[in-house]
């Protein structure tokens, strides 16, 4: 038994060290995407652990995206994929309590810097691609599906117009809860004339001050945004549970 845990706790300790060897070698930029590793021998020796414990690490950073393990060619540093990011936290999120309204915060975190960049440095292309989105989201309120993705799009091409490489990765690593989230919102407040002309016009208002390249008058049009977006789905829910109640009323 004693030998046997001592095995076990040197295998952990064993993958820990050759996955931080992993991760420092990438983050110093000793290996880049397209980059060869050595061979499994030459790795195993220089790493002094077994081809086995070597290789299960490796079949773990091949799942996790940062390696690209090609059979009969070797191992190459892989470009981090954003979905994989977005699975995982997804799976993370997912398990914790109110990991809805976590994600909103990080989301609100993420826009209000990213609305001040895109207002600096937001190009032509950029520009087009927002109210690209934003006409999608209005061609788009009746469909909860449908609305919830362009209202997500729209979204996400403010931050990408910040071509902040960590706060995009950031959003895309939340993009799978985000979406849910646009989707759930749309289908609490469907049918709500006052909740479609007051999405319109938020939305409109943050679009026009990235237009103008107004930093600061952006991030007050999108926090104004977010403030009316839970004030009108608290209105519809407790109108939906009021006619709920209603009608139940009437039954009896």
């Amino acid at each position: 038994m004693l030998d046997s845990a001592i095995r076990e706790g040197e295998s952990v300790n064993g993958y820990q060290r050759v996955f931080e060897v992993f991760r420092e070698r990438v983050l110093n930029g000793e290996w880049r995407p397209g980059d060869r590793l050595p061979s499994e021998r030459e790795l195993a020796l220089e790493l002094k652990v077994g081809r086995p414990l070597l290789r299960e690490v490796m079949r773990s950073l091949d799942m996790l995206g940062v390696l690209d393990i090609r059979h009969g060619k070797g191992a190459y540093v892989a470009k981090a994929d954003f979905k994989v990011l977005s699975d995982f936290f997804a799976f993370y999120l997912a398990q914790e309590k109110n990991a809805l309204d976590d994600v909103m915060q990080a989301r609100i975190a993420i826009e209000c810097q990213a609305v001040r960049l895109a207002c600096d440095r937001a190009t032509d292309n950029d520009i087009a691609r927002i109210e690209t989105c934003f006409k999608q989201l209005m061609a788009t309120l009746e469909d909860p599906e449908q609305g919830g993705r362009a209202d997500y799009q729209f979204h996400l091409a403010i931050v990408e117009a910040s071509h902040c490489q960590s706060l995009m990765t950031l959003y895309h690593a939340i993009s799978a809860l985000l979406l849910k989230s646009h989707v759930q919102r749309r289908q609490i407040t469907l049918g709500s004339d006052e909740v479609i002309e007051a999405h319109i016009d938020s939305h409109r208002q943050v679009f026009l001050a990235i237009v103008e390249g107004d930093g600061d008058k952006a991030n007050q049009r999108l926090r104004e945004h977010f403030s009316i977006g839970d004030e009108l789905r608290r209105k519809s829910i407790i109108a939906a549970y009021t006619q709920e109640a209603e009608a139940g009323l009437g039954r009896r």
